[in-house]
């Protein structure tokens, strides 16, 4: 019984950081250029279990069969796929079309990458992400919000599933990309979330009915532990 409850909490472990991914979608539902992440979740290999009960004696080798001992998070998967676009009335507005990555100057001296084009401008007329990450231009410097046509440095990755993420919409890239020359960029145009509203719902009411099962396993779990120890000992 010991065990129940070890793999009981492993899985609710596991469902309490599948609530905190959906919540995190569906806080993000508006953001623009954020990408919504699903939680894999892996079974735990089957180990076999014995005991010495077998025999006249009770000292026997009795194979008792296969156990798991429960569920663990595998890996956490972005769906990089676009999300709607929209038109905007603002001329820092931009939205790419196509699979490029805006370009953006980090702190650490890095080039980060981003879909949210839903620049600000800062004191030199500059143009910087909503963290103050400055947006690069083809030659590698900032891009002036008052040029009539900014080239902006883009960059596409073969497995946009080796991008890292740093923050809600930037990230940082394991393997280099290629610069992109393909990809048109749009003003006064914002690609929103890839969000789905409805998925994100049903995931979260199902979460919460495994959470109700596991719970209602753990409370039986607890009952059969407490008649061991409280009155089952009783007659010895």
């Amino acid at each position: 019984m010991i065990r129940s409850t070890f793999t009981l909490q492993r899985n609710l472990s596991v469902l309490q950081k599948k609530q905190e991914n959906t919540s995190a979608n569906v806080a993000n539902v508006n953001t623009y250029g954020y990408k919504t992440q699903q939680i894999v979740q892996k079974t735990d290999p089957e180990y076999q279990l014995h005991n010495y009960t077998n025999g006249p004696e009770n000292n026997k080798r009795h194979n008792i069969g296969g156990f798991i001992f429960g569920n663990k998070v595998d890996e956490i998967v972005k769906d990089m796929s676009s999300g709607t676009f929209k038109s905007t009335n603002k001329k820092s507005d931009h939205a790419i079309l196509g699979e490029g990555y805006f370009n953006v100057q980090l702190p650490t001296g890095e080039t980060g990458y981003t879909k949210n084009g839903h620049f600000q401008v800062n004191e030199n007329n500059h143009l910087v992400t909503q963290e103050g990450y400055v947006v690069l231009s083809q030659a590698g410097n900032p891009i002036d919000v008052r040029e009539e046509n900014p080239q902006f440095r883009l960059t596409r990755f073969n497995d946009q599933g080796d991008l890292l993420a740093l923050g809600e919409t930037v990230f940082t890239a394991t393997t280099p990309g290629v610069t992109d020359t393909e990809s048109k960029v749009r003003s006064s145009m914002l690609e929103g979330s890839n969000v789905n509203i409805v998925d994100e719902m049903t995931t979260l009411m199902d979460t919460a009915r495994q959470f109700e099962i596991n719970q209602k396993a753990l409370h039986t779990s607890d009952e059969i532990i407490r008649k061991l120890t409280n009155e089952i000992g009783r007659g010895y």
